[in-house]
């Protein structure tokens, strides 16, 4: 039975090992029940599902999955913690842990291997400092994943379901939105952590689309767009994109390109739609 996620059985498993957090791989441990089955709630992990979890730290969230799902595949970067997770996992026959960085891993081959290609699902307590990374590998290898359950810095989170014009909106907004539906779960606050993070935490459940949002010709084209217009936020999207020598644009042609669209060719890139975007870089590799 799933045991890790109160302090005093974490700092007992820490105290064991002779162990704290590192911050190198951004590690905070949750230690709030409520929160480790909300998180698996919300991933709507059954018996039939394979469930890959990134980071799993001492495993407090991997029992919860374990007790909810077919398999779970835990991936690990930091090795000290394999003997750890031997130890608090020893319980459970239906975990894998992998001692790997999940950002050289080749994920296909994981889903191959433990769940004969079918769609998984991704659960994890994302190290704050890598988060963009990892959810963009994931979406971008293009691997059979039907969710991402992701634990996140707050500020990302919003980040993640913000739409043109706010503040918040930018390149993760609309990378997201390209290949899922995003839905805030709960926030939860730095007193559900050993050590406290200095910043607000949010669970964010990212439902797979089947096939993207919108149609376009080249999606790394568009997402170099996208990228640059967010870089210079202040500028013109015409300015911005013609000073990015891999667009190979001058402003002028932005220019034509945006009034062709019915947009202003003083506009900036921040309140342009996904759709707006698809077909920006539809019209200027035409």
């Amino acid at each position: 039975m799933a045991y890790l996620g109160n302090p005093a059985r974490t700092k007992e498993v820490l105290s064991k090992y002779n162990m704290s957090a590192k911050k190198k791989f951004g590690q905070n441990f949750l230690i709030d029940a409520n929160v480790l089955g909300g998180i698996v709630d919300a991933s709507g992990v059954t018996k039939d599902d394979c469930v890959l979890e990134i980071g799993p730290g001492i495993g407090s969230l991997t029992q919860y999955l374990a007790e909810s799902a077919k398999r779970v595949v835990a991936v690990e970067i930091d090795k000290s913690l394999i003997p750890v997770l031997d130890d608090t996992l020893s319980e459970y026959d239906n975990v894998t842990v992998i001692n790997e960085d999940i950002l050289k891993v080749d994920i296909d081959k994981i889903i191959k291997e433990y769940n004969d290609n079918k769609k998984i699902k991704v659960v994890a307590n994302l190290p704050y400092y890598i988060t963009t990374p990892i959810i963009m590998k994931l979406f971008e290898s293009g691997a059979p994943i039907e969710s991402v359950t992701v634990m996140v810095q707050k500020e990302v989170a919003d980040r993640m379901s913000m739409g043109p014009g706010n503040k918040d909106y930018g390149s993760l907004s609309l990378a997201v939105g390209f290949y899922a539906s995003a839905e805030l779960v709960m926030d939860v606050p730095p007193s559900s952590f050993i050590p406290q993070p200095g910043v607000g935490s949010a669970v964010v459940h990212l439902k797979r689309f089947d096939k993207p949002a919108v149609e376009v010709k080249d999606e790394k084209y568009m997402f170099e767009i996208i990228r640059t217009s967010f870089n210079q936020r202040r500028k013109t999207l015409s300015n911005s994109l013609a000073n990015n020598p891999a667009l190979k644009v001058s402003r002028e042609k932005v220019q034509e390109a945006l009034v062709s669209m019915g947009l202003n060719e003083k506009i900036r890139g921040e309140v342009l739609t996904l759709s707006q975007f698809a077909a920006l870089s539809d019209i200027l590799q035409s």
